[in-house]
């Protein structure tokens, strides 16, 4: 699969966006024109797709599948949809994943902002050591679409508009209303401080 080479590493900032942050639109897009914006390009999922060079979306179907993932090579999850009856780091056992879980709800009111930092580092980490990394969630299209675009943001430089486009390329994602909000609020805080380091 073919991925352009044009997007460079960026450094993170440390600072993790505050809930008020997260809920200040950007001047860009609207919810709306952000929703719509991924109804166009691929709609269709398969367990897994791989929407960045060995960083892939999935659903809770192929995070069970032992005999799959390790036909792919994953060697990091991050599970966006921990619960402590569904098994977490121990279901991996034996097969030399490192494993991240978060207890995320996908609800527009649930504050998805608090793990934007947090998951771009666990993907980062993963990716720049060689790794292979799957997000899921339970059907792959909300919790874990938003952590990897907000992960694309962070790390890699990309404002949310080519994050979505990069991802619906390969995958059919649409977050939650409440989430989009967030990652435009992201976005502009992201704008500002390229800005300022521009201007320094």
């Amino acid at each position: 699969m073919a991925f352009m080479s044009r997007f460079s590493r960026s450094r993170s900032s440390s600072r993790s966006p505050s809930r008020k942050d997260s809920e200040r639109a950007s001047p860009n897009l609207t919810v709306s024109e952000l929703e719509r914006l991924l109804c166009t390009g691929k709609t269709a999922c398969n367990h897994a797709d791989e929407v960045w060079p060995r960083l892939y979306i999935g659903d809770q179907d192929i995070a069970s599948d032992r005999r799959e993932l390790a036909k792919l090579g994953i060697t990091h999850i991050l599970n966006c949809a921990q619960s402590k009856w569904r098994g977490g780091a121990e279901y991996y056992a034996g097969m030399n994943i490192t494993y991240h879980g978060i207890e995320a709800h996908d609800s527009p009111t649930f504050d998805m902002s608090v793990n934007f930092y947090p998951a771009a580092e666990f993907i980062h980490k993963a990716l720049t050591s060689g790794g292979k990394v799957l997000v899921h969630c339970t059907v792959g299209v909300s919790r874990s679409a938003t952590l990897v675009l907000a992960y694309l943001m962070i790390r890699q430089n990309l404002t949310l508009v080519e994050a979505i486009k990069t991802v619906k390329d390969h995958r059919g994602v649409i977050p939650n209303r409440g989430f989009l909000r967030q990652l435009n609020g992201l976005d502009g805080i992201l704008r500002e401080s390229r800005k300022t380091s521009l201007q320094s």
